[in-house]
Formats: structure tokens, C-alpha cells, sequence
């Protein structure tokens, strides 16, 4: 069977095209007992037996040779080093990503505000930044520079005092582009540990590692599940699924773009999900047969081809309007809006963690430089969750003052609800300062 046969056509017209949506997005991560035992075990070793115990599951997991705690921690002068040793190009690419990221951070910072009321009653809201955060990367062959600038300087942005980096070095190799992203995005502290191992030192710190307020950063199953298991005791930003893109087109794209903007989130791995909708029958048939004469040139042909196969679709849909009420549903990733008016379109969009306006705009471009921030939400959690921020770097705290005048008009509602709710200490605590 080639490629353009064994990706899932469907069409809205058709009467089982619910069911048939809801089983191309179902997606449950194994969730295997035995996983979440392990990591349980972990971090109640890590909680009990701090630093020793961390040491103890690199050496293990990572085929390190660590003999004393200091040695798991990269200093700055080798983040420094790794960022002077870059090539101009690479130097060049990340600054300029780095930038751009800045820049955009700058205008999501939420500000303190206050209001008085006519009585002197004051009431407002003071915006603080998190004392400590922790950003989980990738190591080894999974090594994500970008991640490490979409992480840390939203953070550094909100006014994070400490920032610290945990990252897997297996057999002791360091990834350079990673540790210069980390020096150029201020991370402070960087410790060359990962898996459930490290979610649990940051969680509850050990003698060497400090304890954060917040972990963020991607990972494998081992490190979703210790996110998972720590929350509460720390916040997290969420738990990602696989990568998606869905892209909407009037058919005036060229199918070989739309084809490799949907190679572009497959490749990732074979439970990612690309989809293409389009309201032109023909063209969703020129893109089929585009996949299928570019596959064969890409390097990551036989996960693209899982993926596609596994979890792709081509929909035909009857007109744009009814395109973006299937992205509501699915409530996607990443959303190409590649048409002729875009603006309009996004207009009818309530569901989408990134939205891609127009036909030069490739998904890819807000993974790496765009400004946005490429943390986003997957497996349809867009219909109540947004990309990560400044804003999951700050708190907010509620101010109140009372003048005497304000505190008699607020005690009587207090004493006449509280006494409602039989709490008369309440009701008195209010009644106490009455004129």
C-alpha cells in the first residue's frame, strides 16, 4: 500500500464522522503500572536519601561515574564556555531566537494594580515572581536548545530569582548547543541529572540541589509521571502529549508546503498527529500524492509514515466555517490557518494552542524564532489551557485595606452572612469593628 492509500480520508458529510473523529484523536499514554510504581519508589528514595540517592540513579541510568555530589553540578564556566566555543552561525541563530523570544515575553508581563474606594476602602492585586523555578531538558540524543530558551526566558522575564537547569549527560557527554542556550537565557544553576531522579530533587530538594517552586520543561514517560506524582508539592506547567499540527486550506497553497508542514510535526515521533482540512476534494488529493513522492527523501521517512498512517488524516470539509468548527473540537497544538484571509478565518477560531496565519506561515518557524512561545498545550487541553508564559513564572496576591468607614459598611454584609453560615466568630471578628 503506498503512502497516499494509507492515511485516513474522511469527510464531514458523512454520518458516522463524529465517531470517526473522536477514534483518529483518542490517545492514551500507556499508563503501565510497573512505570508508576518505579517512579513512586524513586522519589521516596530521593525525599529520604537527598543527594546519595540521586548520585546513586545517574551512575545507574545514565552511565555516569559520579563519585561525589558536587561533581553532578555544571558550573557557569562551563556554560560559558560552551556558548564562546559556538560557530558564528549557531552563535548567530540562537541569539537571534533568543531575542525575539525576549522581546515577545516583555508584553506578557502582568503588572500589580489597586483601586480606592469612596469610603478609603482599598482593594488591588501585587504581582510577584516565583522565587525558584526548575526547567527539566532533554539530554542525549533528544536535545532541545530552543527548549531551553522558550523555558527559561519567559522566566528570567517574570523576575525568577533562581533559576535551575537539570539535564541528563548520558555516559557523561554534554550536549554544547544546549549548555550555550542555557548561559544565554541566564539560567543560574544547572545540574547534569534527569529523569524522575531530578523532577524529585527539584521537588524536594537534597543537599546539593535546591528545592523550586514550579518544574517545567518536557520529558519522557519516567519524567511526566514524576511530574505528575510532585504536583501540589510543587506547580508544574503541564503534562504534553504527543505534537500536532492541523492545518486548514482553501486549496491555493502548494500541496508539496502543506505536505512537509505536515512531515514537520509528524516526524517528531510515531504518535504525532498531523491533519490537514480543506473544502477543495482535488487538492486534498494533490497533497496525498505530494506526501507521497517526498517521503522517500526524508530522514525520518519511517516515523513519518507511522505517524501518517497511525494517526494522520486528510478531511474534507464543505466550506472554511465548518473547518474551524472541527479545529473547536479538536482543539489542536499547533493551527495553520493557510488561506487567503486569514484573519477572518481566526475570527471563528475559540480552540488553538499556536495559531499560524497565512500561507508563508510554516508552524516550524514558531518552534524555533517567531517570538511566541513553542510550549503549548496538546491532546485537545487548548479548549482550557494556553501556551506557557510570563504569566506561570508570576502570582498574584489579593490586597485589601479597610478605613474604619469601609470596615462598619463591610462588617454588617459579613455578620449578616457569616451569622447565615452559623460561624459566629466569624460574624463577631466583623461585628468588633462596627461603629
Amino acid at each position: 500500500m503506498t503512502m497516499n492509500q494509507s492515511i485516513a480520508r474522511l469527510n464531514t458529510s458523512d454520518a458516522n464522522f463524529q465517531t470517526q473523529l473522536q477514534q483518529l484523536l483518542a490517545f492514551e499514554e500507556s499508563s503501565d503500572h510497573d512505570i508508576h510504581q518505579r517512579v513512586i519508589d524513586i522519589i521516596a528514595n530521593v525525599r529520604n536519601n537527598g543527594d546519595q540517592a540521586v548520585l546513586d540513579y545517574t551512575n545507574q541510568f545514565d552511565q555516569c561515574s559520579f563519585t561525589k555530589p558536587s561533581e553532578m553540578e555544571l558550573s557557569q564556566a562551563q556554560l560559558k564556555a560552551a556558548w564562546d566555543s559556538l560557530p558564528q552561525d549557531k552563535a548567530e541563530a540562537l541569539e537571534f531566537a533568543a531575542n525575539r523570544v525576549r522581546v515577545y515575553a516583555e508584553k506578557q508581563k502582568m503588572q500589580s494594580w489597586q483601586y480606592t474606594e469612596a469610603d478609603g476602602t482599598v482593594l488591588g492585586q501585587k504581582v510577584t515572581p516565583l522565587d525558584r523555578a526548575g526547567l527539566y531538558v532533554p539530554g542525549g540524543k533528544a536535545a532541545y536548545p530552543s527548549s531551553v530558551l522558550m523555558n527559561a526566558i519567559p522566566a528570567k522575564v517574570a523576575g525568577v530569582r533562581e533559576l535551575i537547569m537539570v539535564v541528563p549527560t548520558p555516559h557523561g557527554h554534554t550536549n554544547e548547543l544546549v549548555l550555550a542556550a542555557a548561559y544565554l537565557a541566564g539560567v543560574d544553576r544547572a545540574f547534569a541529572i534527569g529523569g524522575a531522579q531530578a523532577v524529585a530533587a527539584l521537588a524536594f530538594g537534597t543537599e546539593t540541589i535546591p528545592a523550586v517552586e514550579k518544574i517545567v520543561g518536557p520529558g519522557n514517560i519516567y519524567v511526566a509521571t514524576a511530574k505528575k506524582l510532585v504536583f501540589g508539592q510543587v506547580g508544574i506547567d503541564m503534562i504534553a502529549g504527543p505534537s500536532e499540527i492541523l492545518i486548514i486550506c482553501d486549496g491555493k497553497t502548494n500541496p508539496d508546503w502543506i505536505a512537509m508542514d505536515l512531515f514537520s510535526q509528524a516526524e517528531h515521533d510515531e504518535d504525532a498527529q498531523a491533519i490537514l482540512l480543506s473544502d477543495d476534494a482535488d487538492f486534498l488529493e494533490e497533497v496525498a500524492n505530494s506526501i507521497a513522492r517526498l517521503l522517500p527523501e526524508m530522514e525520518r521517512a519511517e516515523i513519518i509514515k507511522a505517524s501518517l498512517s497511525g494517526r494522520g488524516a486528510l478531511i474534507k470539509v464543505a466550506s472554511l466555517e465548518e473547518a474551524a468548527a472541527v479545529a473547536n473540537t479538536i482543539a489542536p497544538e499547533h493551527l495553520e490557518l493557510s488561506v487567503e484571509d486569514p484573519e477572518k478565518l481566526c475570527t471563528h477560531i475559540r480552540n488553538a494552542g499556536a495559531i499560524f496565519m497565512g500561507r508563508y506561515t510554516a508552524e516550524v518557524l514558531g518552534d524555533y524564532c517567531a517570538g511566541p512561545n513553542h510550549v503549548l498545550p496538546t491532546s485537545g487541553t487548548a479548549r482550557f489551557s494556553s501556551p506557557l508564559g510570563v504569566y506561570d513564572f508570576q502570582k498574584r496576591s489579593s490586597l485589601i485595606f479597610c478605613s474604619a468607614e469601609g470596615a462598619n459598611t463591610l462588617g454588617k454584609t459579613a455578620s449578616i452572612l457569616a451569622r447565615g453560615e452559623s460561624l459566629t466568630a466569624h460574624a463577631r471578628s466583623a461585628e468588633y469593628r462596627l461603629k
